[in-house]
């Protein structure tokens, strides 16, 4: 993978660097956000559950409006500005002694980071042509994945010190990557080629909800996302009501080094195997593993059994994601790049849904129901890729050949 690297462009580099600094800087802060909001603004579970999931629903609906502006404005001052914002929220987040200024800071910590994720997207299909585009989107999950699984003991050495400190780190990152791409960004890059007047926000939306396969594609993104999202929240609910809270830590603690080792070892070698020619049998291979790894789970009865049923299905994880990537590559205007991925980004809803659904199947239902449920949702999802891509193929295999 990073021989890999070395062959883009500096400009392809500096926004993978970007990505992942950010999304590391965020994953410090994780293991602590609880304890943080339990221990200073006295929250009950249930409340911080809502801030964090509120503050991540709100930033995804506002990177709707934050790609839109990735389409009108450069670029270069867009990254600029999030990062910017990114650095301040935080600094915001340690010095606020209300609750409601601590919920804007994470919004906005939210929100940049999907920007800055959206402007990456943006620019990789700028800078690259379309045979490339795949690998480069496994290296930016796989780089995102290493972040996430070294974040949190960065963050949790750094309590001990302070708890401070997980947020004055991240806030740092977040503003030397602010002064590196001042100094080495692309002044000039903008998604828009020509010079030709921008749509107002509300005119792109009108021509977005008319675009059926964009719309199918953020429903199938969103029930995707509802599985593997916000997996280990579900999957630690599940296991607290079926054995003992001492048991669930033990065996999460287990599959999230499982779904990471996985991650890292296998994204790039996958992902860069995803062709846009086809698209939907890679989609449709990981819907299945989906399917078997919530099978294996519902019947798991050791935790030989649980980590395997994890390999498979974070296999699925591997090939849905960057595959969705490429698929809105696919379809999206040249011009309107930011807010097609910003459209995308909208999954992150799904994400949220998935662990109040699972918290309502546990308290009324049988535990098993659960993962009936989920298993609902990756056919429902599954149907919507297929309808995606079944809607104007001739439009889909033009914008492939032109690209």
């Amino acid at each position: 993978m990073l021989d890999a690297m070395k062959r883009y462009a500096p400009q392809v580099r500096l926004l993978l660097a970007t990505t992942f600094t950010l999304t590391l800087a965020r994953a410090i802060t994780l293991p602590y956000l609880v304890v943080y909001l339990s221990e200073n603004f006295a929250l009950d579970v249930s409340g911080i559950g809502l801030i964090i999931g509120g503050a991540l629903i709100v930033a995804s609906l506002l990177s709707l409006y934050g790609g839109y502006l990735i389409d009108t404005l450069r670029s270069f001052t867009v990254i600029i500005v999030s990062t910017l914002t990114f650095t301040v929220a935080f600094i915001g987040a340690v010095i606020s002694r209300e609750l409601g200024l601590f919920f804007i800071c994470l919004v906005l910590i939210n929100l940049a980071l999907a920007v800055v994720t959206i402007a990456a997207k943006a620019g990789f299909c700028a800078l690259l042509p379309l045979e490339q585009r795949g690998e480069v989107f496994a290296i930016k999950y796989t780089l995102n994945n290493v972040a996430y699984a070294v974040g949190p003991f960065i963050g949790v050495a750094l309590v001990m010190f302070d708890y401070h400190w997980p947020f004055l780190l991240s806030a740092l990152l977040g503003l030397a990557m602010c002064l590196c791409y001042r100094r080495w960004g692309e002044r000039s890059a903008r998604t828009q080629l020509d010079d030709s007047p921008q749509a107002g926000f509300l005119s792109v939306g009108v021509q977005m909800i008319r675009d059926r396969r964009l719309i199918y594609f953020t429903l199938g993104g969103a029930l995707s996302a509802v599985v593997f999202g916000q997996f280990t929240a579900y999957l630690s609910q599940y296991l607290v009501v079926t054995s003992n809270a001492s048991e669930a830590a033990r065996y999460i603690s287990y599959l999230v080094a499982t779904n990471a080792v996985t991650v890292i070892a296998l994204q790039y070698v996958i992902g860069r195997r995803i062709s846009t020619r086809r698209l939907i049998p890679w989609l449709m291979a990981g819907m299945t593993l989906f399917l078997v790894g919530l099978l294996g789970f519902s019947m798991a009865q050791s935790l030989l059994a649980w980590c395997l049923a994890m390999v498979v299905f974070t296999l699925g994880e591997i090939i849905v994601i960057p595959a969705e990537y490429m698929f809105i590559d696919s379809i999206a205007p040249e011009h309107l790049r930011g807010v097609y991925y910003g459209a995308q980004n909208l999954s992150n809803l799904g994400a949220a849904l998935g662990p109040v659904i699972c918290g309502f199947a546990l308290a009324h239902l049988v535990p098993m129901a659960t993962f009936y449920l989920l298993i609902g949702a990756v056919l429902l999802a599954a149907l919507f890729y297929y309808l995606g891509a079944r809607t104007s193929p001739r439009q889909v295999e033009q914008a492939v050949t032109e690209r």
